[in-house]
């Protein structure tokens, strides 16, 4: 009947005033209204349900709860849990006993977890709560202990950080592998030449090796970056509490020293509300993606018949449902895919951060979707391009074959200069040589020295050296350039980046 009564109590009615407070009058409805609160009242297991009453609307319970996806962050989860513990007993508000009890029983929270044997139940909305459910469960009333001076709040950003902080490393190793395939490959492969383009239209001639080491710089960068925000990730938030701090002397030097982050968060109002580290984790993967997706766009080039530079390996091709001759750059072409979708992961997180008042809002739930997400997506491509770049076929023939005079224009221009004519002027001089080419239907290198005196009386007999591929990337010698000793420079440098990268 009380619960008939708690029913009636919780439905208002058009004036929005409970239906059963219209019909309970005196002291005996009084008291029955108080009976049928107190047994309404099942948010009380909730870490937040004390001063609710009623159930959650089902719906509300799904769209609120986050512990299909933050289930991931157990671990770290766990760990921040014993770290605080021990803080807990430092400052005298667990027992010694009490701490042994607790640090056991997450011990075999851990061990459920680690085994597929930890059972999510439908009031677990989040990992925290999951957690700290099982752990009452194991070890009875000391588990709610655990939670003293501590908030979501804070226990959330530590999670992770904590996670993340792993991720960047596993990330970190992935494309130090990546970079380390591409060195190699360009050590073994650097007498190759073929065309370098601007514009989509044949410019220079250049190292294919020379090629593929601009990307590795690229690559590199985006390691440096990672380093970087590594750093910023690595501060520690645990013991900032909701917002204003924590009241019981917890030692967080020891928190730190526990969970091996660098530094503390200097104020518990930025500690919980600020998600810098996550955005700039979304850009980085958005700025590396965008780097790969670069990569593969000139490879899927370079793979059509049209190109027929390279030849992908059969691992990372796929075939076509209709025309059985068909061999796509399935693998490159999702690569090149994948950067969108972790930059539109970037710019819907910053609106979300753009809007927001300080400290914590329910909001910045929306973090943990795409950190994860970011990190599976960059994780795969990083994997899937070492793949294709271990696994590819180079074409010498076909990239030497595509090599054509009128790539050497700049280099009449550099003959002429290297007799002492202004570059201005040289430049206009082997662009009226092209003219004349062109007018003739001829190579450029089938000009006569007649012919070329049209352009410029400079021009003599010694012009056939400039016709000569390998001489005009040999000449690129500078620091940085195309020549042989410059790529070999360059791989020398990588080599010893990678070293000083992998401590």
């Amino acid at each position: 009947m009380c619960i008939k009564w708690a029913e009636r109590w919780s439905s208002p009615n058009k004036r929005g005033r409970p239906a059963f407070f219209l019909q309970a009058t005196g002291l005996l409805g009084i008291a029955l209204i108080l009976v049928a609160v107190t047994m309404a009242n099942t948010e009380g297991n909730k870490l937040w349900g004390g001063r609710f009453v009623g159930n959650t609307d089902p719906i509300m319970e799904q769209f609120n709860a986050s512990i299909a996806y933050d289930q991931r962050m157990w671990k770290v989860d766990i760990k921040g849990s014993k770290a605080y513990v021990k803080a807990l007993q430092k400052a005298g508000l667990v027992t010694q006993d009490e701490m042994e009890q607790i640090l056991t029983g997450l011990d075999k929270v851990f061990i459920e977890w680690s085994k597929d044997e930890f059972k999510i139940k439908p009031g677990d909305e989040d990992i925290h709560t999951a957690n700290e459910r099982r752990l009452k469960e194991i070890i009875g009333d000391p588990a709610g202990k655990l939670h003293t001076g501590r908030s979501r709040n804070d226990q959330v950003v530590t999670d992770m950080r904590l996670w993340l902080r792993e991720a960047i490393a596993n990330l970190k190793g992935q494309a130090l592998q990546l970079i380390n395939t591409m060195v190699e490959r360009a050590a073994v492969e650097i007498n190759i030449l073929f065309p370098g383009y601007t514009h989509m239209q044949r410019a220079q001639p250049i190292r294919w090796s020379h090629w593929i080491l601009s990307h590795a710089a690229a690559l590199s960068r985006d390691v440096e970056r990672l380093e970087e925000i590594r750093r910023r990730v690595n501060v520690m938030p645990l013991g900032s509490g909701a917002i204003a701090g924590n009241p019981f002397n917890i030692d967080r030097e020891l928190l730190r020293e526990e969970l091996n982050f660098d530094k503390i968060s200097i104020n518990s109002m930025d500690a919980t509300g600020q998600r810098d580290f996550v955005a700039e984790f979304l850009f980085w993967g958005s700025m590396c993606l965008t780097h790969l997706s670069k990569m593969a766009e000139d490879l899927i080039l370079y793979n059509t018949k049209e190109f027929s530079f390279i030849s992908l390996s059969d691992a990372y091709s796929t075939g076509s449902s209709l025309m059985p001759q068909k061999k796509n750059a399935d693998s490159l072409e999702l690569i090149r895919s994948k950067a969108g979708r972790v930059f539109g992961r970037c710019a819907g997180f910053m609106m979300t951060l753009k809007g927001l008042p300080s400290t914590y809002n329910k909001d910045l739930q929306e973090d943990k979707e795409a950190m994860f997400d970011t990190y599976d997506t960059v994780h795969a491509v990083l994997q899937v391009a070492a793949g294709v770049i271990s696994t590819l076929e180079v074409s010498q023939k076909n990239m030497e074959a595509a090599l054509s005079p009128d790539m050497l224009a700049t280099d009449l221009a550099y003959y002429l200069v290297r007799k002492g004519m202004p570059f201005r002027e040289a430049h206009s001089c082997a662009g009226k040589a092209v003219y004349i080419a062109e007018s003739k239907k001829a190579l450029l290198n089938k000009l006569t020295v007649e012919d070329l005196h049209n352009a410029s009386p400079l021009f003599d007999s010694d012009v056939s050296s400039v016709w000569d591929y390998n001489g005009s990337v040999e000449q690129y010698s500078a620091p940085g350039g195309t020549g042989k000793s410059s790529v070999m420079a360059q791989i020398e440098h990588f080599r010893t980046w990678l070293q000083a990268h992998k401590q």
